[in-house]
């Protein structure tokens, strides 16, 4: 069984693959002031809530955009699964050609999300994250309140709440479109665009490029680059 984990700013998604099948997910806080200890436990805590064992794990894929999680993440897989982890970094197999003017610059969970993205579509695909956060604004802005963040009914918000709420909905969607629609016009028209992403169930539905939502899209990458390095259940204990 391989452990996928992928690192966010604001999340940590946490998938157990059985072969090619996701059997079971979970999705984290990312805080970067936890020790290996209090992530160890924490895991060890949903893994037997989840009927799992931690002894099944054969492999570990890391991808993390958060540095200071990097000496953590490493200490987790070796002491309480056993492995160290593949991290996603320079010197991974990708099976694709990175175009970018300095590679070390992509971030890890990009790298994974095209990598799963072209071996669903075989063909020129855009990736659309939406992991939207907005602490910022309501830090940054203290009269307004927490909202949930849902579709409503109008463009037009008769109330902050909802003025929020199409701000990010409508807005986001927009701005989604018209990236999406400059980027096939400079490469390609044909071009599919998937999303991932805590918000992309929220913005999809409204907009008018996205054809579908892949909540998993970076666990999947990680499997895949596991796969590709290590091959079919490979044990990378060093």
């Amino acid at each position: 069984m391989l452990l996928a984990i992928d690192v966010s700013n604001t999340h940590t998604k946490v998938g157990v693959y059985e072969g090619d099948r996701l059997a079971r997910h979970w999705r984290l806080q990312t805080e970067p002031e936890r020790t290996a200890d209090e992530y160890g436990v924490m895991l060890l805590g949903l893994f037997r809530a989840g009927g799992a064992s931690p002894e099944d794990i054969t492999g570990i894929a890391v991808s993390s955009v958060v540095p200071p999680m990097h000496e953590t993440l490493d200490e987790l897989c070796r002491k309480f699964f056993g492995h160290p982890p593949l991290v996603v970094g320079p010197g991974i197999k990708t099976g694709m050609a990175l175009l970018y003017d300095n590679p070390r610059e992509i971030g890890a969970d990009r790298i994974v999300n095209s990598v799963a993205a072209y071996e669903r579509t075989r063909g020129p695909c855009v990736v659309v994250d939406l992991g939207i956060s907005l602490d910022a604004l309501f830090r940054r802005a203290a009269k307004l309140t927490r909202v949930e963040l849902v579709r409503p009914e109008k463009v037009v918000g008769r109330n902050t709440v909802h003025a929020i709420q199409s701000g990010v909905t409508y807005g986001y969607s927009a701005l989604v479109d018209g990236l999406v629609e400059r980027i096939r016009k400079e490469n390609d028209p044909k071009a599919r665009a998937l999303a991932t992403g805590g918000f992309a169930s929220l913005i999809a539905p409204v907009s008018t490029t996205i054809e579908a939502v892949d909540e998993f899209l970076t666990l999947d990458g990680l499997r895949i680059v596991y796969t590709r390095n290590c091959g079919h259940g490979a044990n990378r204990d060093e």
